[in-house]
Protein backbone atom coordinates (compact mmCIF):
# COMPACT_ATOMS: atom_id res chain seq x y z
CA UNK A 1 0.00 0.00 0.00
CA UNK A 2 1.36 3.21 -1.25
CA UNK A 3 1.34 6.74 1.33
CA UNK A 4 2.52 10.08 -0.15
CA UNK A 5 3.27 12.24 2.45
CA UNK A 6 3.92 15.87 1.71
CA UNK A 7 5.82 18.33 4.01
CA UNK A 8 8.23 20.77 3.19
CA UNK A 9 10.88 22.63 5.87
CA UNK A 10 9.04 26.24 5.13
CA UNK A 11 6.20 24.78 7.65
CA UNK A 12 8.91 25.66 10.01
CA UNK A 13 9.08 29.33 8.73
CA UNK A 14 5.78 29.63 10.77
CA UNK A 15 6.86 31.17 14.02
CA UNK A 16 3.84 32.51 16.45
CA UNK A 17 6.43 33.45 19.32
CA UNK A 18 8.41 32.44 22.22
CA UNK A 19 6.45 29.89 24.37
CA UNK A 20 3.88 29.06 21.70
CA UNK A 21 2.92 25.80 21.75
CA UNK A 22 1.90 25.59 18.13
CA UNK A 23 5.40 25.73 17.62
CA UNK A 24 8.19 24.71 14.62
CA UNK A 25 9.36 21.72 17.23
CA UNK A 26 6.37 19.85 16.62
CA UNK A 27 7.05 19.26 13.05
CA UNK A 28 10.81 18.46 13.73
CA UNK A 29 9.55 15.90 16.27
CA UNK A 30 7.60 14.08 13.98
CA UNK A 31 10.43 14.00 11.51
CA UNK A 32 12.83 12.84 13.50
CA UNK A 33 10.35 10.01 14.27
CA UNK A 34 9.83 9.35 11.29
CA UNK A 35 13.75 9.28 10.66
CA UNK A 36 14.23 7.29 13.34
CA UNK A 37 11.84 4.68 12.08
CA UNK A 38 10.75 4.84 8.67
CA UNK A 39 7.69 3.30 6.84
CA UNK A 40 7.64 0.70 4.07
CA UNK A 41 5.54 2.57 1.06
CA UNK A 42 5.65 5.86 2.58
CA UNK A 43 7.14 8.55 0.14
CA UNK A 44 7.89 12.19 0.94
CA UNK A 45 7.22 14.86 -1.78
CA UNK A 46 6.94 18.50 -1.40
CA UNK A 47 4.15 20.43 -2.09
CA UNK A 48 2.82 23.57 -4.33
CA UNK A 49 1.68 26.53 -2.87
CA UNK A 50 -2.17 26.91 -3.03
CA UNK A 51 -3.39 29.34 -5.79
CA UNK A 52 -5.58 32.72 -4.86
CA UNK A 53 -8.63 30.25 -6.27
CA UNK A 54 -8.27 27.44 -4.22
CA UNK A 55 -8.11 29.89 -1.16
CA UNK A 56 -10.91 31.83 -2.37
CA UNK A 57 -13.16 28.98 -2.61
CA UNK A 58 -13.66 28.90 0.83
CA UNK A 59 -12.27 32.52 2.26
CA UNK A 60 -12.99 36.01 1.66
CA UNK A 61 -10.69 37.55 -1.09
CA UNK A 62 -10.50 40.34 1.48
CA UNK A 63 -9.44 37.93 3.75
CA UNK A 64 -7.38 36.30 2.03
CA UNK A 65 -5.82 39.85 0.94
CA UNK A 66 -5.35 40.85 4.16
CA UNK A 67 -3.16 37.76 4.93
CA UNK A 68 -0.84 38.05 2.34
CA UNK A 69 -0.07 41.75 3.28
CA UNK A 70 1.36 40.99 6.23
CA UNK A 71 3.69 38.34 4.51
CA UNK A 72 7.45 39.29 6.03
CA UNK A 73 5.60 40.71 9.21
CA UNK A 74 4.94 39.99 13.03
CA UNK A 75 1.51 40.55 14.27
CA UNK A 76 -1.07 39.24 16.25
CA UNK A 77 -4.70 37.57 14.65
CA UNK A 78 -6.37 36.88 17.93
CA UNK A 79 -4.99 36.35 21.64
CA UNK A 80 -4.23 32.68 20.48
CA UNK A 81 -3.05 33.37 16.79
CA UNK A 82 0.14 35.20 15.76
CA UNK A 83 2.18 35.73 12.38
CA UNK A 84 5.54 35.57 11.56
CA UNK A 85 7.71 36.86 8.36
CA UNK A 86 7.54 32.95 7.13
CA UNK A 87 3.72 32.66 7.92
CA UNK A 88 1.58 33.92 4.72
CA UNK A 89 3.89 31.25 2.60
CA UNK A 90 3.90 28.34 5.24
CA UNK A 91 -0.10 28.70 5.55
CA UNK A 92 -0.30 28.55 1.41
CA UNK A 93 1.89 25.55 1.17
CA UNK A 94 0.27 24.06 3.69
CA UNK A 95 -3.30 24.48 1.60
CA UNK A 96 -1.49 23.67 -1.30
CA UNK A 97 -0.47 20.51 0.39
CA UNK A 98 -4.06 19.82 1.43
CA UNK A 99 -5.20 19.88 -1.83
CA UNK A 100 -2.15 18.02 -3.49
CA UNK A 101 -2.88 15.20 -1.23
CA UNK A 102 -6.42 15.16 -2.08
CA UNK A 103 -5.80 15.65 -6.11
CA UNK A 104 -2.82 12.83 -6.11
CA UNK A 105 -5.12 10.22 -3.91
CA UNK A 106 -8.37 10.75 -6.50
CA UNK A 107 -5.90 10.54 -9.68
CA UNK A 108 -4.66 7.09 -7.85
CA UNK A 109 -0.83 8.40 -7.71
CA UNK A 110 -1.19 7.28 -4.21
CA UNK A 111 -3.57 5.11 -2.15
CA UNK A 112 -3.78 7.84 0.42
CA UNK A 113 -1.63 10.59 1.87
CA UNK A 114 -0.86 12.33 5.06
CA UNK A 115 0.29 16.44 4.85
CA UNK A 116 1.88 16.95 7.83
CA UNK A 117 1.21 20.81 7.47
CA UNK A 118 1.55 23.98 9.84
CA UNK A 119 -0.20 26.05 10.74
CA UNK A 120 -3.27 24.14 11.41
CA UNK A 121 -6.62 24.84 9.68
CA UNK A 122 -9.93 23.12 10.85
CA UNK A 123 -10.73 26.77 13.20
CA UNK A 124 -10.39 29.37 10.44
CA UNK A 125 -13.38 30.86 9.44
CA UNK A 126 -13.95 32.51 6.27
CA UNK A 127 -13.03 35.78 7.16
CA UNK A 128 -11.06 35.19 10.39
CA UNK A 129 -8.29 33.49 11.56
CA UNK A 130 -8.46 31.37 14.61
CA UNK A 131 -7.25 29.25 17.14
CA UNK A 132 -3.83 28.68 16.24
CA UNK A 133 -5.31 28.52 12.36
CA UNK A 134 -4.93 31.00 9.24
CA UNK A 135 -6.19 29.13 6.29
CA UNK A 136 -8.70 26.12 6.51
CA UNK A 137 -6.70 23.67 4.95
CA UNK A 138 -9.32 20.64 5.31
CA UNK A 139 -12.18 23.10 3.71
CA UNK A 140 -9.81 24.10 0.70
CA UNK A 141 -8.93 20.43 -0.05
CA UNK A 142 -12.84 19.31 0.09
CA UNK A 143 -13.60 22.37 -2.64
CA UNK A 144 -10.54 21.21 -4.76
CA UNK A 145 -11.66 17.67 -4.97
CA UNK A 146 -15.11 18.42 -5.78
CA UNK A 147 -14.32 20.69 -8.71
CA UNK A 148 -12.25 17.88 -9.17
CA UNK A 149 -14.84 15.65 -9.61
CA UNK A 150 -15.65 14.21 -6.41
CA UNK A 151 -19.55 14.16 -5.81
CA UNK A 152 -19.98 13.92 -2.53
CA UNK A 153 -16.40 14.51 0.47
CA UNK A 154 -16.49 13.24 3.58
CA UNK A 155 -14.54 15.08 6.44
CA UNK A 156 -14.07 13.59 9.87
CA UNK A 157 -12.41 15.74 12.48
CA UNK A 158 -10.71 13.78 15.34
CA UNK A 159 -8.92 16.92 16.97
CA UNK A 160 -9.79 17.28 20.43
CA UNK A 161 -10.92 20.81 19.66
CA UNK A 162 -14.33 21.23 17.24
CA UNK A 163 -13.71 22.46 14.07
CA UNK A 164 -15.55 25.41 14.32
CA UNK A 165 -14.78 26.82 11.14
CA UNK A 166 -14.44 23.59 8.92
CA UNK A 167 -18.57 23.44 10.69
CA UNK A 168 -19.29 26.92 9.50
CA UNK A 169 -18.12 26.74 6.16
CA UNK A 170 -20.01 23.87 5.48
CA UNK A 171 -23.17 23.69 7.72
CA UNK A 172 -25.64 24.78 5.27
CA UNK A 173 -24.38 22.26 2.18
CA UNK A 174 -25.36 18.72 1.81
CA UNK A 175 -22.54 16.91 -0.87
CA UNK A 176 -19.90 17.73 2.15
CA UNK A 177 -20.45 16.21 5.21
CA UNK A 178 -18.51 17.27 8.60
CA UNK A 179 -18.08 14.62 11.67
CA UNK A 180 -16.29 15.49 14.31
CA UNK A 181 -15.53 13.69 18.14
CA UNK A 182 -14.08 16.36 20.64
CA UNK A 183 -13.98 17.33 24.30
CA UNK A 184 -17.27 19.29 24.95
CA UNK A 185 -17.54 21.55 26.40
CA UNK A 186 -14.49 23.27 25.82
CA UNK A 187 -12.28 25.54 22.94
CA UNK A 188 -13.88 27.30 20.85
CA UNK A 189 -17.40 26.63 22.83
CA UNK A 190 -19.29 24.81 19.97
CA UNK A 191 -20.30 21.33 18.17
CA UNK A 192 -23.17 20.28 20.30
CA UNK A 193 -24.79 17.71 19.24
CA UNK A 194 -27.86 19.73 18.41
CA UNK A 195 -25.61 21.07 15.98
CA UNK A 196 -26.20 19.17 12.42
CA UNK A 197 -26.42 21.80 10.18
CA UNK A 198 -29.36 24.28 8.57
CA UNK A 199 -31.46 24.37 5.21
CA UNK A 200 -30.20 21.87 2.78
CA UNK A 201 -27.22 20.66 4.88
CA UNK A 202 -29.42 19.59 7.38
CA UNK A 203 -28.46 16.07 8.96
CA UNK A 204 -25.00 16.62 7.31
CA UNK A 205 -22.83 18.06 10.28
CA UNK A 206 -22.32 15.05 13.15
CA UNK A 207 -20.77 15.96 16.18
CA UNK A 208 -20.41 13.82 19.12
CA UNK A 209 -19.71 15.85 22.02
CA UNK A 210 -17.66 14.25 24.58
CA UNK A 211 -16.88 14.57 28.37
CA UNK A 212 -13.62 14.71 29.10
CA UNK A 213 -11.36 11.86 30.33
CA UNK A 214 -12.55 9.50 27.29
CA UNK A 215 -9.94 6.74 26.25
CA UNK A 216 -9.32 4.52 23.23
CA UNK A 217 -12.47 2.34 24.08
CA UNK A 218 -14.51 5.43 24.35
CA UNK A 219 -13.49 6.67 20.79
CA UNK A 220 -14.00 3.01 19.22
CA UNK A 221 -17.87 3.39 20.32
CA UNK A 222 -18.17 6.60 18.73
CA UNK A 223 -16.46 5.38 15.16
CA UNK A 224 -18.55 2.07 15.17
CA UNK A 225 -21.60 2.91 16.40
CA UNK A 226 -22.14 6.53 14.58
CA UNK A 227 -18.89 7.79 12.10
CA UNK A 228 -18.72 4.35 10.59
CA UNK A 229 -22.89 3.25 9.64
CA UNK A 230 -23.33 7.28 8.96
CA UNK A 231 -19.92 7.57 6.33
CA UNK A 232 -21.07 4.38 4.86
CA UNK A 233 -24.53 5.65 4.21
CA UNK A 234 -23.05 8.72 2.81
CA UNK A 235 -20.68 6.58 0.55
CA UNK A 236 -18.69 9.83 0.07
CA UNK A 237 -16.47 10.37 -3.40
CA UNK A 238 -13.67 11.27 -0.80
CA UNK A 239 -12.49 11.29 2.92
CA UNK A 240 -10.72 13.93 4.40
CA UNK A 241 -9.10 13.79 7.85
CA UNK A 242 -8.94 16.34 10.40
CA UNK A 243 -6.35 14.59 12.50
CA UNK A 244 -5.44 16.15 15.38
CA UNK A 245 -3.58 14.22 17.68
CA UNK A 246 -4.42 16.51 20.87
CA UNK A 247 -6.88 13.85 22.52
CA UNK A 248 -3.95 12.36 23.80
CA UNK A 249 -3.61 11.44 27.46
CA UNK A 250 -0.29 13.46 27.50
CA UNK A 251 -1.58 16.48 25.62
CA UNK A 252 -1.29 19.74 28.07
CA UNK A 253 -3.90 21.49 26.61
CA UNK A 254 -6.76 18.91 27.17
CA UNK A 255 -8.18 16.42 28.91
CA UNK A 256 -8.92 12.86 27.04
CA UNK A 257 -6.86 9.85 27.67
CA UNK A 258 -6.14 8.56 24.03
CA UNK A 259 -3.01 6.26 23.43
CA UNK A 260 -1.01 5.97 20.46
CA UNK A 261 -2.53 2.79 19.49
CA UNK A 262 -5.92 4.56 20.23
CA UNK A 263 -4.50 6.70 16.92
CA UNK A 264 -3.51 4.05 15.09
CA UNK A 265 -7.32 2.29 15.41
CA UNK A 266 -8.84 5.28 14.16
CA UNK A 267 -6.58 5.42 11.31
CA UNK A 268 -7.58 1.82 10.77
CA UNK A 269 -11.21 2.75 11.10
CA UNK A 270 -10.78 5.46 8.63
CA UNK A 271 -8.91 3.37 6.07
CA UNK A 272 -11.40 0.39 6.21
CA UNK A 273 -14.64 3.06 5.37
CA UNK A 274 -12.55 4.35 2.75
CA UNK A 275 -12.06 1.02 1.33
CA UNK A 276 -15.44 0.26 1.55
CA UNK A 277 -17.30 3.43 -0.07
CA UNK A 278 -14.33 4.96 -2.36
CA UNK A 279 -11.94 2.82 -3.41
CA UNK A 280 -9.54 3.98 -0.51
CA UNK A 281 -9.14 7.40 -1.44
CA UNK A 282 -8.38 8.52 2.01
CA UNK A 283 -6.29 12.02 3.09
CA UNK A 284 -5.07 13.22 6.50
CA UNK A 285 -3.55 16.92 7.25
CA UNK A 286 -2.39 17.47 10.36
CA UNK A 287 -4.18 19.62 13.24
CA UNK A 288 -3.06 19.66 16.80
CA UNK A 289 -1.17 18.16 19.03
CA UNK A 290 1.10 19.68 21.73
CA UNK A 291 2.93 17.19 23.64
CA UNK A 292 5.78 16.16 21.36
CA UNK A 293 6.61 12.87 21.88
CA UNK A 294 3.09 11.93 22.02
CA UNK A 295 2.54 13.63 18.73
CA UNK A 296 5.51 12.37 16.94
CA UNK A 297 4.46 8.55 17.92
CA UNK A 298 1.13 9.01 17.83
CA UNK A 299 1.60 10.25 13.75
CA UNK A 300 3.83 6.94 13.37
CA UNK A 301 1.13 5.17 14.52
CA UNK A 302 -1.37 6.57 12.27
CA UNK A 303 0.75 5.90 9.17
CA UNK A 304 1.55 2.66 10.10
CA UNK A 305 -2.63 1.98 9.86
CA UNK A 306 -2.39 4.16 6.38
CA UNK A 307 0.48 1.60 4.96
CA UNK A 308 -1.27 -1.70 6.57
CA UNK A 309 -1.16 -2.52 9.88
CA UNK A 310 -4.39 -3.05 11.11
CA UNK A 311 -5.52 -1.97 14.57
CA UNK A 312 -8.65 -2.40 16.76
CA UNK A 313 -10.07 -0.09 19.25
CA UNK A 314 -10.10 -1.84 22.97
CA UNK A 315 -13.42 -3.11 24.47
CA UNK A 316 -14.91 -1.80 27.21
CA UNK A 317 -16.59 1.97 26.77
CA UNK A 318 -17.76 3.91 29.51
CA UNK A 319 -21.55 4.98 30.05
CA UNK A 320 -20.44 8.61 29.06
CA UNK A 321 -19.19 8.09 25.25
CA UNK A 322 -22.35 5.95 24.57
CA UNK A 323 -24.65 8.31 25.97
CA UNK A 324 -22.90 11.04 23.55
CA UNK A 325 -23.53 8.71 21.21
CA UNK A 326 -27.15 8.47 21.44
CA UNK A 327 -27.54 11.81 22.04
CA UNK A 328 -26.12 12.31 18.68
CA UNK A 329 -27.77 9.67 17.01
CA UNK A 330 -31.05 11.01 18.80
CA UNK A 331 -29.97 14.29 17.03
CA UNK A 332 -29.59 13.18 13.69
CA UNK A 333 -32.87 11.24 13.36
CA UNK A 334 -34.45 14.28 14.32
CA UNK A 335 -32.76 15.96 11.47
CA UNK A 336 -34.20 13.17 9.49
CA UNK A 337 -30.94 11.34 8.67
CA UNK A 338 -31.58 7.17 10.20
CA UNK A 339 -28.69 5.79 11.48
CA UNK A 340 -28.55 2.17 11.03
CA UNK A 341 -26.50 -0.13 13.42
CA UNK A 342 -23.20 -1.47 12.37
Amino acid sequence: MSTLVLTDPKFLDHDPGPGHVESPARLDAIMAELGRAPLAGVTIETPRPASDAEIEAVHSPRYRARLASLEGQYDELDPDTAVSPGSWEAARLAAGAAVGAALAVMKGDADNAFALVRPPGHHARPNRAMGFCLLNNAAIAAEAARRAGAERVLILDWDVHHGNGTQEIFEAREDILYMSVHQYPFYPGTGAAAEVGVGAGRGATVNCALPGGQADADYGVVFHDLFLPVGRTFAPDLIIVSAGFDAHARDPLAEMRVTERGFAAMGSAVRELAAGTCGGKLVLLLEGGYDLGALASSVHATLEALTGRHEDFPKGAGTAAIDAVLTTRAALRSAGRIVSPT
